[in-house]
């Protein structure tokens, strides 16, 4: 990011979208004829730059990942701020839509989106980064089946002890039972949930929980994972939200409500979407899951031929050395597995 560039580097192309504080066009560069992403933010004469992307700016700078969206530059005008992103060619959302059986993807293509979604979102939290608005819109995809986290404005450093958070953060179906019921201590637990949600709804092509307000939200939620008590969720009773009046449900069966999805599947859903954040496993654990046992072979495969063809070209060096010959080593074949 060399800050050097002007606006006229860009050439502005059509809009991809529009949110609450930006307006983002696909954009090509003038100098590379790569094609961009700028998400152009006007400025407010009286308040100047929005802490929005105060935040989303000083996070991209740092959060440098093959599954998040690379920010390349920041321009600053007296009127406008813009954020050239990479160019993707879609979302998740629109990804279903287009491709998916009414909105469902196959099993082995969610498993990749899954592995690429929980990649980035370790990444984020082992930088101390949550990233508080996961939803298909916000997973950005390019045509090589690469899938990367776009959209940190409302992400948040964390530190120890846990901060004190707004509960205004997360799209109300991807938000997780705590924050419906007024939690302002979350961490990165509030991703998992929505990571759960969007597990859910690539097989289904459905969002798992569709609530239209926050008291309906929490009941769709309680419908299917058991209304939470001070017997199976200790201090659940002490949340804002809480109210002793909440109609009591059993927790339903996964595997019966979507029979789509594998066992082993099932079982990672269940330890994504557990109703006490504590509970809830972390991305790091997740990746590790026998869900995505096809996928953790194929890297040991690959890292196993890399270390093989390193060794032989080791040696190769070695013996060429002895006899006085000076040749370069063999170059070491990379990774092909472009989905993962």
């Amino acid at each position: 990011m060399d800050g050097k560039r002007q606006l006229n580097s860009f050439q502005q192309l059509e809009k991809l979208g529009e949110g609450t504080y930006a307006t983002v066009f696909k954009g090509r560069n003038r100098h590379t004829g790569e094609f961009v992403a700028l998400k152009e933010i006007h400025l407010d004469s009286e308040e100047g730059t929005p802490s929005t992307a105060i935040r989303e700016i000083s996070l991209m700078k740092e959060l440098k990942h093959e599954n998040i969206v690379a920010l390349h530059d920041v321009i600053h005008t007296e009127s406008k701020l813009m954020l050239v992103f990479e160019y993707m060619d879609g979302d998740l959302k629109k990804y279903m839509d287009t491709n998916g059986d009414r909105g469902a993807l196959k099993p082995l293509l969610i498993k990749s989106f899954m592995y690429q979604l929980l990649k980035g979102i370790d990444f984020c939290h082992q930088n101390r980064v949550l990233h508080r608005d996961l939803k298909p819109q916000n997973l950005l995809i390019n045509s090589k089946g690469q899938l990367k986290l776009g959209d940190f404005g409302l992400a948040r450093a964390f530190g120890i002890p846990v901060n004190t958070f707004s509960n205004e953060v997360v799209t109300l179906w991807y938000r997780a039972p705590d924050v419906l019921l007024g939690s302002r201590t979350y961490n990165t637990s509030i991703d998992i949930w929505s990571v759960g949600c969007i597990m859910a709804e690539m097989y289904t092509g459905r969002p798992l929980f569709p609530g239209t307000a926050n008291e309906d939200q929490m009941l769709r939620i309680f419908r299917i994972m058991g209304t939470p008590t001070e017997h199976n969720w200790p201090g659940v009773s002490h949340f804002p939200e809480y109210k002793t009046t909440i109609s009591r449900y059993p927790p339903q069966d996964l595997r019966q409500l979507l029979p789509q999805i594998d066992p082993t599947g099932i079982d990672l859903l269940q330890r994504l979407l557990q109703l006490r954040p504590e509970l809830r496993i972390s991305a790091h654990d997740a990746l590790q899951h026998p869900w995505f046992h096809e996928i953790l072979q194929h890297q040991h495969n690959q890292q196993q031929i890399i270390a093989n063809a390193q060794h032989v070209a080791a040696l190769h060096q070695q013996s060429q050395s002895r006899s006085g010959f000076q040749q370069q080593a063999t170059g070491v074949p990379q990774s092909s597995y472009e989905s993962y």
